[in-house]
């Protein structure tokens, strides 16, 4: 719940500093069958991906060379660079970091695939869905905002379309082994000069069997019994 709040008091932020609806990239999807399968039990590799300060650090020096880059064109003769974003604009893309980061915490995946849906579990987190329908996928609305989901070639992409123009979008890419999970996930806010995008790994792994066996007894008591490792 804590977790929660915090994520609605990032949005409610970045709302306020929204100037027009985000635009959305149109995604494809295939007419037959997914070109890949995702299924799976996936733990997150802590070893490989984004730290959030070091992406931090990487965007706004890729941001200053650009400045400076653009200081030595035609604006060169004025001895400096114009600036390209605000101290409002910093603050919004470190606002859009810190919701990155905390919609990337999870540190397990269960995605179970068939050629109706595509559902990703989040541990302590709402589900990721989409539904395909002859063919063509379709998201869901849930108490955020609406999903945008579909293929683009060997990627999966689930877009959630909050108001106001706040956008976060997944896009998930399996190694030809199988065995390694990549989720680049993308938090952009219209009105935000850039987006801000984390890179997390994931490894498959089989869970244990649960090994409580549980009914719901007509008294409404829950009974459970301990099964066989």
């Amino acid at each position: 719940m804590l977790r929660t709040f915090v994520v609605l008091v990032i949005i409610a932020a970045l709302c306020a500093c929204a100037q027009q609806p985000a635009k959305v990239a149109q995604v494809q999807s295939l007419p037959l069958s997914a070109p890949v399968n995702l299924s799976g039990s996936w733990e997150r590799d802590y070893s490989r991906g984004d730290n959030v300060n070091d992406a931090l650090g990487r965007l706004f020096r890729r941001l200053n060379r650009t400045n400076q880059n653009y200081g030595r064109g035609d604006n060169s003769t004025r001895g400096g660079y114009a600036p390209l974003m605000s101290t409002r604009d910093v603050n919004s893309v470190l606002s859009l970091a810190r919701l990155a980061e905390l919609v990337t915490r999870p540190p397990v995946l269960t995605i179970k695939q068939d050629e109706r849906e595509l559902r990703v579990e989040r541990e302590g987190d709402f589900d990721m869905l989409c539904e395909f329908h002859a063919g063509l996928a379709h998201g869901v609305e849930n108490t955020y905002g609406v999903e945008v989901c579909g293929w683009q070639g060997q990627q999966f992409i689930s877009r959630l379309v909050l108001p106001d123009g706040l956008v976060v979008s997944h896009r998930f890419s399996i190694a030809p082994d199988q065995q390694n999970l990549h989720v680049a996930t993308t938090v952009s806010q219209s009105g935000t000069p850039v987006p801000f995008t984390l890179n997390r790994f994931y490894t498959r792994f089989e869970p244990l069997p649960d090994r409580d066996n549980c009914i719901e007894t007509l008294s409404r008591k829950r009974v459970c019994t301990r099964g066989s490792p």
